[in-house]
């Protein structure tokens, strides 16, 4: 186990100390581009002030020697000229370095003096070895220094003006900050002006913190916290009281608020799971009411002492960043918002005005030539597919984050998976579609698909549902439909034509007049109730074999739905209209001995004067 976690240690012993550098090699950087911008607005004045001070003893010397050369007026022009050329380059020179600190000061980025978590101002310039830093840090000392000191006196902060420097000191000799001619170069002030600012600046923050601080204001401080946890704890106890209100109210009328979900006759929960599920939400939404209270009092408590300001705007910070982050991405996607709303109310309204006619095509109110009314709901369909397939390609650059490469690879995975896993699907469905344009069959017909035979009972985009003469249900992809043989045994049971042939064979012995049989056949087929007289049974002859003689009875119907009954009480007509008329089906295979035996007809249909033939025996030995 140690061999285990040894490895797991390491790895992250070695990513939290890349981690840290990475943090600390970017502090150095920004602490680098910080201090290189302070030494570039040093170095811009000084430079600035080392030409004006070398120009100045330069413009010395001239004078004097056109004071010297008072006779020579050539020389005297020539030296004038010298100095006009000399205070054009040194107010050249100003321009260049106020524009240069004009650009860097869009740039510079300053070092708080903020003694007390208050930022005074900011210092972006360093004194001799000072850095900004490091006099930004010097003087939040020596002002807290100030506020520390239990015999300070505002009126000890005054303002020197040296010949340097202006500097505020408190009393004689402490010396707190000083501003040189570079600040006021950089702030473009004048340096006592910037100095009475600051002291101004120092003074307030002093006494507004020594009143912040007072005991009579720790007492109010301890007082509000103390009634900020009251109304925490009262708001508490009000929050878990009405949710406990509320569920003691769903309980006692479960009946009439809990009693299942359903949603468009389809029931998703149960009584008892829609009961189970509402009281889970409610707790739910307890704990997060307690959750928001407990956040948003938090911003209240941090706001009461001064030292924890700063953690009331980081708090508020984080709540209001993400709704202002979607108020206004909502704002902004108002237009395109509007765009997509108009599309899509544009298609809504066309395909509600094209399923108008195709309700009117399929009642029958309006006939299209070449076109059956049952393929107006199908096409529509398809129609209705393409037209919201187009108001999805029409919104898609609408829609938000769409040009994102997240988004378009997420559209892209999804298609893949479509394409890969409904193969089969779009191909029953487009088979489901050339059976809807085929017609080979509809709800309620007799049919039968391959091996299968029963009666239509739904037709989809993906199977047909049959349910056989034996009760079975049985489900057929359509693209199975389609690729094999269908027979449809009610296509022809309309008012308008002759219905159905149903047939079957007999096969009676030679000794039977055919005629007689004929008979016979067409007598049983008109005894079934189902059998149409007009048109009229009829027999066809259709073999005549080595021992009998096939006759195929064939009779119209047009209940193709009750074929197997038809079938079953043409068969029982049969052996009655043949024991009728004293015919006996012996065929195809009946072999008997004539030995006196009663005969195979049935006593019913035999007279009362019947006597079983006896042998016939030749007694003349011939």
């Amino acid at each position: 186990m140690d061999g285990m976690k040894f490895p797991k240690l390491f790895l992250f012993l070695i990513l939290f100390g890349c981690i840290s550098f990475y943090a600390i090699g970017q502090e150095i950087r920004d602490s680098t581009s910080l201090n290189a911008t302070s030494e570039q607005v040093t170095d811009a004045i000084m430079m600035m002030q080392e030409q004006e001070l070398i120009d100045s003893v330069i413009r010395a010397e001239v004078q004097k020697e056109i004071q010297n050369a008072s006779g020579d007026r050539s020389r005297i022009a020539e030296l004038e000229a010298r100095l006009r050329e000399m205070n054009f380059n040194d107010s050249m020179l100003r321009v260049n370095t106020l524009a240069a600190l004009e650009k860097l000061r869009k740039s510079a980025v300053g070092f708080p003096v903020a003694p007390f978590n208050d930022t005074l101002f900011h210092i972006y310039l360093k004194v001799a070895s000072f850095k900004p830093a490091q006099r930004s840090l010097a003087i939040s000392e020596r002002i807290i220094h100030l506020y520390e000191d239990p015999f300070y006196s505002a009126d000890s902060l005054r303002v020197v003006e040296g010949d340097y420097t202006c500097d505020i000191f408190y009393g004689s000799s402490e010396v707190i900050m000083s501003i040189t001619p570079n600040d006021a170069l950089w702030y473009q002030k004048d340096a006592l002006q910037i100095a009475r600012e600051y002291r101004d600046l120092i003074a307030n923050e002093i006494s507004k913190e020594r009143v912040a601080n007072s005991f009579k204001n720790w007492m109010i401080r301890i007082g509000l916290v103390l009634l900020i946890f009251f109304c925490l704890a009262l708001l508490i106890f009000l929050i878990n009281r009405l949710f406990r209100f509320v569920n003691k109210l769903l309980n006692k009328n479960q009946d009439k608020y809990l009693n299942g979900l359903t949603i468009a006759k389809v029931r998703l929960l149960t009584q008892e799971q829609f009961q189970r599920f509402v009281m889970r939400f409610t707790n739910v939404l307890r704990i997060i009411a307690i959750i928001i209270a407990l956040y948003l009092s938090l911003p209240l408590l941090f706001s009461v002492f001064p030292e924890t300001k700063d953690w009331t705007r980081t708090l508020i910070s984080w709540t209001m960043a993400p709704v202002r982050s979607i108020v206004h991405g909502i704002v902004s996607y108002l237009p395109s918002l509007i765009t997509v709303l108009v599309i899509f109310f544009i298609f809504r309204y066309t395909i509600k005005a094209i399923r108008y006619f195709v309700d009117e095509i399929a009642a029958g109110n309006i006939r299209i030539a070449s076109f059956h009314a049952d393929w107006a709901h199908p096409t529509f369909n398809i129609l209705q597919f393409l037209m919201y397939a187009l108001m999805l390609v029409l919104i898609f650059p609408y829609l938000p984050g769409s040009s994102s490469p997240a988004f378009q690879g997420v559209s892209v995975f999804i298609g893949i998976l479509f394409s890969l896993g409904s193969t089969s699907a779009i191909a029953n469905i487009m088979a489901g579609y050339v059976i809807t344009y085929m017609r080979p069959f509809k709800v309620g017909d007799r049919v039968k698909i391959g091996e299968v035979t029963g009666d239509v009972m739904e037709k989809t985009m993906l199977v047909t549902k049959i349910k056989t003469i034996k009760n079975e249900d049985v489900t057929i992809p359509n693209s199975a439909v389609l690729s094999s043989s269908t027979i449809n045994y009610s296509t022809n049971t309309e008012l308008d034509s002759d219905g159905l042939i149903l047939n079957t064979t007999v096969t009676i012995g030679y000794d039977v007049p055919w005629k007689q049989m004929h008979q016979a056949l067409i007598i049983a087929a008109n005894r079934v109730p189902s059998i149409l007289k007009t048109p009229a049974p009829f027999v066809f002859q259709t073999s005549l074999d080595d021992f009998y003689v096939s006759y195929q009875i064939n009779a119209y119907t047009r209940e193709a739905n009750k074929m197997q009954e038809i079938y079953s009480q043409l068969h029982c007509c049969i052996q009655d209209a043949c024991n009728e008329a004293g015919i006996e089906i012996m065929s195809p295979h009946y072999n008997s001995l004539r030995d006196g035996n009663h005969t195979t007809i049935p006593n019913d249909y035999l007279g009362k004067e019947y006597k079983s033939p006896g042998f016939r025996m030749d007694q003349t030995g011939k």
